[in-house]
């Protein structure tokens, strides 16, 4: 429903034609491969990978296409993620429709919405995330990386060999060492 209404709103603009629609990376690549685009808008979260994969999908196969994330994420992570892949620009989903429009002829103009401040806040927020990441112990590396494959506590537990309670220790420590 959002790229449809994206889709109509970019259609009424006298510089702009939506060319297509991909909904998982492998599409993305092969529609990319297709239509040739200018611009590429991008979600962080796509049915089979991430945003960032689609990027580098479609970098060998349209390596003129301009990439802006389109996303509800607002995580450091997403930011980060976008700036790796070679992104131009990263739009939180909430923006104006006006300030959408705007960021792509920003972006297809030549132009990049990713300041230098921006990656060098994010850069420094990378460093003190894996100086924090250092401090954990090997069972809290094995925790994060389960529930940031989305795996439930129990689910967690049941994978380690270890009860509930103690992955809720794990995630309490995780917080603290984290500051989360």
């Amino acid at each position: 429903m959002v790229a449809d209404g994206l889709s109509a709103l970019l259609n009424t603009q006298r510089d702009m034609t939506v060319v297509g629609h991909a909904g998982s990376v492998a599409e993305s690549a092969d529609r990319a491969a297709e239509l040739q685009p200018d611009v590429v808008l991008l979600d962080f979260r796509l049915t089979d990978g991430t945003g960032a994969d689609a990027a580098a999908a479609i970098r060998r196969v349209a390596p003129q296409a301009k990439h802006i994330f389109l996303t509800r994420e607002d995580s450091d992570v997403a930011r980060f993620a976008a700036l790796e892949s070679g992104a131009s620009g990263f739009i939180h989903k909430s923006k104006a429709a006006s300030e959408v429009v705007d960021a792509i002829r920003t972006v297809a103009s030549g132009g990049n919405l990713i300041t230098p401040s921006t990656v060098a806040t994010l850069l420094n927020r990378r460093r003190q995330s894996e100086s924090q990441r250092e401090s954990l112990t090997a069972r809290e590396k094995e925790v994060l990386r389960l529930m940031a494959d989305g795996v439930s506590s129990r689910e967690i537990a049941g994978k380690l060999g270890i009860s509930y309670a103690t992955v809720r220790t794990h995630i309490r420590s995780l917080g603290a060492k984290l500051g989360v």
